[in-house]
């Protein structure tokens, strides 16, 4: 890596809960939800090339259908630059997980290379590109704990307590469009305000809509579930689904709580442990990067 190698986070997020609250005529579902950064995720490294190039530790990622590329390639369709980049993508985040690591690698190619091919593309231009990336995009691309609404595009800024969770990884992965798709997902929640939802959040009156469905249909999901919920710790809040899954988490008011509930039952599945914040990892390393420039 040389010494003008531009290193950005791709942090996960969680869905603090989801609602669906109905289904637009193109059949694209209408959600309700608040998004949560955590300080863990995957690592984007851009460096400067005559091509456009992606390594990663994990190979079979490396294909045309990887968000990283269509980022990349999208920014270049936008704005007519023909400069390259070699993009090396160290993954941390499992894959199919309901964390957003794809979305959130999609995001820091977005903002990464907007600096890297020197753009100075605006905020809100590059969170209307993420958005024909993924409805998850945008909120990765602005960096701040949101409620969202519509297809997960609209965006309000919150500010929920900044917890430590404990994520467990089920092995197993869930397919996203099929559970949509579903004839028995729940897609008639009654919508609820900003103040609600925060008001609601970590309690039991706040949901995932996807969760009973999800848990159903795969065991490993449910068995998660129980481990958290049969765990015995002292936990701020129910465990809950991340997105439309598989990864689960519960908050936790100290990293010590969170670590030794973890231990108490790692032998059976994976997890990590990791702080929520309300502003993105990626947003603070570029700030601090215009800082030094300026």
């Amino acid at each position: 890596m040389s010494s003008s190698a531009l290193v950005l986070p791709a942090p996960a997020k969680l869905n603090l809960f989801l609602h669906i609250v109905g289904r637009r005529e193109d059949g694209y579902h209408q959600l309700q939800t608040v998004f949560q950064f955590l300080d863990f995720g995957d690592e984007l490294t851009f460096e400067a090339h005559d091509e456009l190039q992606l390594m990663c530790d994990v190979p079979e990622l490396v294909n045309n259908d990887n968000l990283i590329l269509k980022a990349a390639r999208l920014l270049q369709a936008h704005t007519g630059c023909v400069k390259g980049a070699r993009i090396n993508l160290v993954k941390r985040l499992p894959m199919g997980g309901g964390v957003g690591g794809g979305s959130s690698d999609a995001a820091t190619a977005l903002r990464g290379l907007n600096i890297l091919w020197g753009l100075q593309l605006d905020e809100d231009t590059l969170a209307e590109l993420g958005l024909q990336l993924g409805a998850d995009v945008p909120v990765f691309v602005r960096g701040y704990a949101a409620f969202a609404e519509g297809v997960g595009e609209r965006l309000t800024p919150v500010t929920p307590e900044e917890y430590w969770y404990l994520v467990l990884k089920p092995d197993c992965h869930v397919n996203t469009t099929e559970m949509f798709r579903h004839q028995e997902l729940t897609r008639d929640t009654r919508p609820i305000k900003v103040c609600a939802a925060l008001n609601g959040l970590h309690g039991n009156e706040l949901t995932n809509d996807f969760q009973p469905l999800v848990r159903r249909l795969y065991p490993e999901v449910d068995k998660c579930l129980m481990l958290l919920d049969n765990s015995g710790n002292s936990s701020m809040g129910q465990a809950m689904m991340s997105g439309s899954g598989a990864c689960v988490f519960v908050p936790f008011a100290s990293r010590e709580q969170a670590e030794a509930t973890l231990a108490g039952i790692y032998s059976e599945v994976n997890g990590f442990v990791a702080r929520g914040v309300n502003t993105s990892p990626l947003h603070n390393s570029i700030s601090q990067l215009q800082s030094c420039v300026n």
